[in-house]
């Protein structure tokens, strides 16, 4: 399944699978005849429509195609909280919605989770075992029937806001106003024999390592340590990039990118945060305010159209342990895009606008300023 990709007019027993998948989650009204014979299964427009919605939910590619990303995700959809014991494995991490379920219940009850990311790492076995502890079982960090029924007896004592958006807007409180000290990591696209999207000349790749260096320039004047995911002729995969940001403890991550479109009518700006649409809402509230910061920068003091921020599942953005945003700078095959893309000029009011952005997460509200009005001099002390 997962060297394939599935879309309309497939059909077979992968393809049933799917489909059982969607029905489970209420996505898809059950067909009794594809369902006695896999084989007959079909992936038919109500399929496609079933799996754009899920995608669009989770923060996926709404394009209606089930590749190795929306199955994975599909499969962490169907676990619910007490199908399974959960425990912190390194190496093979426990991943799904039981395990965003166990977070949420523990946040609302007081006990730290640095994130609601259905991943079972070792931040929610730290509350795990709190939480045993709380309630006098034995501290294992496993998450079995007993510390499920514990879990269902106690009522939520945070109420009237979401808990890990209070923590994350304390953990900002406490680090203060100034720049200097802090850790960002700035994470360019693709790399090596990777190029990314090509078009008028350009290639995505380079297109981000020049934006880096010129955003780490800016940061490290106004004296915060900086970090690049890769060098010039390397291309790291997004869960070594996400390993690595959270190697260095950093404080934030900005990872670049530039967009490609079969219409060369395409064009724009867009910024992207950790986290899922619906019932089932995940997110990483600092890093939503980080990419409005961002795009609103971006978009100030740039003639770029306003694609809008939006929620996402991409690993860098789900694995990173501090905010994350992703940038999409454009489109290569818009030739208004391309040519802004391809002045210098350009790109240094755009890394300016991404420090500016930077400072901005930090600043509280009587000491910030308008959108497109602070400028990188007055960071600089």
């Amino acid at each position: 399944m997962a060297e394939h990709r599935y879309g309309l007019g497939n059909r077979g027993p992968a393809v049933a699978e799917i489909r059982s998948k969607l029905t489970q989650l209420g996505l898809l009204a059950a067909t009794p005849d594809q369902d006695l014979d896999p084989g007959a299964a079909v992936f038919d427009e109500s399929v496609d429509r079933a799996v754009r919605q899920f995608q669009q939910q989770r923060g996926l590619t709404a394009n209606g195609v089930v590749d190795a990303e929306t199955y994975r995700v599909l499969d962490e959809a169907r676990w619910r909280l007490g199908d399974r014991l959960m425990s912190f494995q390194a190496g093979h991490l426990q991943i799904g919605d039981d395990v965003a379920t166990l977070q949420q219940r523990l946040l609302e009850l007081g006990f730290g989770v640095d994130r609601v990311d259905g991943v079972y790492g070792p931040s929610t076995e730290r509350a795990v075992k709190e939480f045993q502890r709380s309630v006098g079982a034995p501290p294992d960090g496993t998450c079995g029937p007993a510390t499920f029924k514990a879990l269902a007896r106690l009522s939520p004592i945070v109420t009237g806001g979401r808990a890990d958006a209070l923590r994350e807007s304390e953990r900002i409180h406490r680090a203060g106003p100034q720049l200097p000290g802090k850790v960002v990591v700035i994470d360019p696209g693709h790399g090596g024999v990777d190029r990314g999207c090509f078009s008028h000349g350009l290639s995505e790749a380079e297109i981000a390592f020049d934006l880096a260096s010129r955003i780490e320039g800016r940061l490290a004047a106004t004296g915060v340590r900086v970090f690049l995911t890769r060098g010039r002729d390397t291309s790291p995969d997004e869960a070594e990039r996400a390993r690595f940001a959270n190697e260095t403890r950093g404080d934030l991550v900005v990872s670049l990118h530039v967009d490609e479109h079969p219409s060369p009518e395409a064009g724009g700006v867009a910024t992207y945060y950790y986290g899922t649409v619906g019932d089932d809402d995940m997110r990483s509230t600092l890093g939503e305010r980080f990419a409005g910061l961002v795009q609103r920068e971006v978009v100030a003091r740039t003639d770029l159209r306003d694609c809008r921020t939006h929620a996402k599942t991409w690993d860098l953005l789900r694995y990173t342990k501090m905010p994350a945003v992703r940038i999409e700078l454009g489109y290569v095959t818009n030739a208004g895009d391309a040519l802004r893309l391809s002045d210098p000029g350009f790109r240094d009011v755009v890394a300016e606008a991404i420090v500016v952005a930077v400072q901005r997460v930090y600043l509280p509200p009587d000491m910030d300023s308008p959108t497109g009005v602070l400028q990188l001099g007055q960071l600089i002390r």
